[in-house]
């Protein structure tokens, strides 16, 4: 195991965790009406389900040294038994508890939703750090991401989902700022045909200083939930606000949507671009410890 794969990997897994926790926040009504750009909302922000998977991903990775399936599900698992009130969503609690009960991931995963399988956004939200882990082998990391959506996420969409944001964090991480217009053309270049793809290059047409709301007209904003209208967004806001850490959560959590996974992808791309130097000091201290002994912070 390469100890910068790891660092990369944790300071991918800090941007996601704050921005997940700071997007929570903003589910509470009275908070996203009174939230201002420089006036976070008041701490504690408890961190939810997207999180704890993206420890159990990153935790197989330092112990595996690669996406070995069975080891991440019994990582996903075991997070989920010890903490199940952490806002998991139906379907992802329903697959723990089988799998948890005996059955095989496998199996399960490819039955869900009439056995058409998941194409939510559960696995593009959690694989950040994976991509952090993988920055200097798009390749590899087309492989491992897609390995680590599929215990969950059989439908094709939703690996496609994963990759994209996998690629897009290696690629934050390599080029920091320079060039961000450059970024979601890259990444479509290496995704198959998908409807993750045709949005995805639909975005890429817009100027980067569009008006997010546009952005989240044309291809969502994860109100559905899926990685077909949560992705593109996503990848759009990272590319837009590649240095820039607090507005790219601030806008993302305004645009609305599935706020708390929009701003933990937003969040695990941009922190690997900025690093934690560009995290607001508070703002860590506001996000809740990470249950992780091995977090490095």
């Amino acid at each position: 195991m390469s100890s910068d794969r790891l660092q990369r990997a944790c300071l991918s897994l800090e941007g996601l965790s704050i921005g997940d926790a700071y997007g929570q926040q903003f589910s509470l009504p009275h908070v996203a009406a009174e939230a201002k750009r420089n006036s976070p909302p008041s701490p504690p922000w408890n961190y939810t389900d997207d999180t704890e998977m993206a420890i159990a991903l990153t935790e197989t990775l330092r112990a595996e040294n690669s996406v070995d399936q069975d080891y991440f599900v019994e990582q996903l698992v075991s997070r989920f038994r010890a903490q199940p009130s952490r806002g998991y969503g139906a379907g992802a609690r329903q697959l723990f508890e089988d799998i948890d009960e005996g059955g095989h991931w496998r199996s399960l995963s490819q039955e869900m939703f009439g056995g058409s399988g998941s194409f939510g956004n559960g696995a593009a939200m959690r694989v950040a750090p994976l991509g952090a882990w993988y920055a200097d082998d798009p390749e590899r990391t087309i492989q491992e991401a897609a390995l680590s959506a599929e215990v969950t996420h059989a439908h094709p969409e939703g690996q496609v989902g994963a990759i994209a944001v996998a690629l897009a964090a290696g690629w934050a991480s390599q080029n920091k700022s320079e060039r961000s217009s450059e970024m979601i053309p890259w990444v479509i270049s290496h995704l198959d045909e998908s409807e993750v793809r045709r949005r995805l290059e639909w975005v890429a047409t817009y100027p980067l200083d569009t008006w997010a709301y546009t952005i989240a007209s044309q291809v969502g904003c994860g109100y559905d939930i899926s990685a077909q209208d949560t992705v593109p967004f996503c990848l759009w806001m990272a590319a837009a606000n590649m240095n820039d850490f607090q507005e790219a959560l601030w806008t993302t959590a305004r645009v609305g949507g599935d706020i708390d996974t929009t701003c933990a992808i937003v969040g695990g791309i941009i922190a690997l671009s900025v690093g934690l130097e560009g995290i607001p000091v508070e703002w860590k201290r506001f996000r809740e410890p990470i249950n992780w002994e091995y977090h490095q912070s």
